[in-house]
């Protein structure tokens, strides 16, 4: 398209001020700045990023001298937002002029998607930034926009062939970096307050250091019993058969799309038994949708997509059975399936959920690689069985699992020298990202076919609780059994020493022959009784906030 050059020349105009070193790369580690009790006050906010000289030199210009912290926060916002607007229009010219290359077509569709997402959620925090009740909602979105932002490079990168997508990836790339540090003076005015002075960069537990945390995470004096109970009694709006076809309709796309668009109310879709042989996908406009099937193994959704191909070349992004956009979603007594079954392991994702404030009680997961796709924002499952093989529990999503069964299944494609099988790889690519896997009372062992290989040949099969995905890769078990199958060294890497200074893989309470942690690797850790409370509903998904519950202490 002719407006191409224009488009790229404006967006580089946009950014030109910016020092090229730190427009093209993001430094993850590395020494600290020196701390001073006084300053500018866009010194003193742009301290608290990973990219301080790129926070001044972006901002200098955007806020008053005297600006307060979240006035600086905000133009750091507007920054991100207007980068996520260019992103979604370069994006869209390399999709009209991508249609002779579907690999670069699929990339640069999921850019449009992705910009379009985070634009959406940076405005959302820009609105809720001044409620002071509202802080952990702005640091779940900004981590949202941040890990879509990131995404759109990284499928980018997979189809760089041109000059033309080269470019592109430098102007996301650069809006990568002004979310990040967004995000990380979002994670400074929650962890210290409005006084910029206290202010410091993002941490993990990992490098946090204790004598000098602001806050201790204990587990809640309450018990609270988090169930499904407000949409026991709700009548179904719509019934979804396979048989009845007088009352009822056939498709659960059908439903979907029947659904009122932003809904404040809870729109029930009830699918009965059967097997719903097709691919569903809950836009971001239907809001407050919940599938109410007839019980785990009795209502099943089920595809056979897989990465690379639909038929045609996808991306992970693409390739699910069922993908979830829509805020506030609920799916009760029903399984999600991939059933692709080829010569070797691929990428077959049985549900992926881009859902905030999303629940799944009850619910199956059944695939190979790649099952469930926490890709973003915050999850939480409950009585849950997810089967897979290989990084079967995956994504950048603050997720929280409790009282679930994660069986791994046997290989589809059996190594006479025995097969490595991480059951998760998260993907936290930001240390202020508030994101991670968290397991509570949950059961990790083998499916029953698995069990019986693995007592025949116990040395082919290694099962590891995770491996890092990504730089800041966060998982934890928490009072979980851990079955014999889990190797003695808990976790595995994923190249090298990549991520393993970085990351965060904690257990706390963990009891099973698979829970021993005299052999575990060094880059792990047990959590302590002062900050296992972190990792709690409330603390971790504010779900006191949205789950329905009931006190039972």
């Amino acid at each position: 398209m002719a407006s191409t050059p224009i488009v790229i020349l404006t967006l580089a105009l946009l950014f030109i001020s910016l020092p090229d070193a730190l427009a093209n790369s993001k430094t993850d580690e590395g020494p600290q700045p020196t701390l001073q009790s006084s300053g500018p006050p866009i010194n003193l906010a742009c301290r608290a990023t990973q990219l301080p000289d790129l926070c001044k030199s972006s901002l200098s210009s955007k806020v008053a001298a005297n600006a307060g912290a979240e006035e600086i926060i905000g133009a750091a916002m507007g920054l991100a937002s207007d980068g996520a607007k260019q992103t979604h229009l370069l994006s869209q010219n390399l999709l009209a002029t991508s249609k002779y290359d579907a690999n670069i077509t699929a990339a640069a569709k999921n850019c449009v998607e992705f910009a379009d997402s985070s634009l959406a959620l940076i405005l959302k925090s820009s609105a809720a930034l001044g409620v002071e009740q509202r802080i952990k909602d702005v640091k779940a979105w900004m981590s949202a926009a941040l890990a879509y932002v990131y995404d759109c490079s990284s499928d980018l990168r997979y189809v760089n062939t041109t000059h033309k997508i080269s470019t592109i990836i430098q102007q996301v790339d650069w809006v990568t970096n002004f979310t990040s540090n967004a995000l990380s003076m979002v994670d400074a005015l929650d962890t210290y307050g409005k006084d910029m002075v206290l202010w410091r960069p993002p941490t993990t537990e990992r490098s946090a250091n204790p004598s000098s945390t602001a806050h201790y995470y204990r587990l809640p004096n309450k018990n609270w019993d988090w169930d499904v109970l407000e949409v026991d009694e709700l009548v179904p709006n719509i019934t979804v058969s396979k048989l009845d076809h007088k009352s009822s309709i056939s498709s659960i796309q059908q439903a979907v799309n029947s659904a009122p668009d932003y809904s404040e109310k809870r729109f029930v879709i009830k699918i009965e038994a059967g097997v719903y042989e097709e691919r569903v996908r809950i836009p971001r406009s239907k809001t407050n949708l919940m599938f109410e099937g007839a019980g785990m193994d009795t209502t099943v959704i089920t595809g056979s997509a897989y990465v690379p191909r639909l038929p045609g070349p996808v991306t992970i992004y693409d390739v699910a059975t069922v993908g979830v956009n829509g805020d506030g979603f609920i799916a009760r007594g029903i399984t999600f399936r991939n059933t692709f079954l080829g010569p070797r392991t691929h990428q077959a994702v049985a549900l992926r959920v881009d859902s905030d404030f999303s629940a799944f009680y009850s619910c199956a997961f059944e695939s190979h690689q790649d099952t469930l796709y926490t890709h973003t924002l915050r999850q939480f499952y409950k009585n849950c069985r997810i089967e897979g093989t290989h990084d079967f529990i995956f994504g950048n999503a603050a997720a929280l699992f409790h009282n679930c069964s994660i069986l791994v299944r046997p290989r589809q494609l059996k190594s006479n020298s025995g097969e490595d099988d991480p059951i998760t790889a998260q993907g936290r690519t930001d240390p202020a990202q508030s994101t991670g896997l968290v397991f509570q009372h949950c059961t990790v062992d083998g499916t029953k076919e698995y069990r019986k290989d693995f007592s025949s040949n116990p040395s082919a099969h290694k099962v590891y609780l995770g491996r890092p995905w990504k730089m800041y890769s966060r998982t934890v078990f928490l009072n979980s059994y851990l079955g014999k199958l889990v190797r003695p060294e808990g976790w595995m890497p994923w190249n090298g020493t990549f991520a393993l200074d970085t990351l965060f893989y904690g257990e706390y309470r963990n009891y099973g022959f698979g829970a021993k942690v005299s052999g575990r690797v060094p880059w792990s850790n047990q959590i302590s009784e002062l900050n296992v409370g972190l990792y709690s509903v409330p603390s971790f998904i504010q779900g006191h906030e949205w789950l329905p519950s009931t006190d039972s202490t």
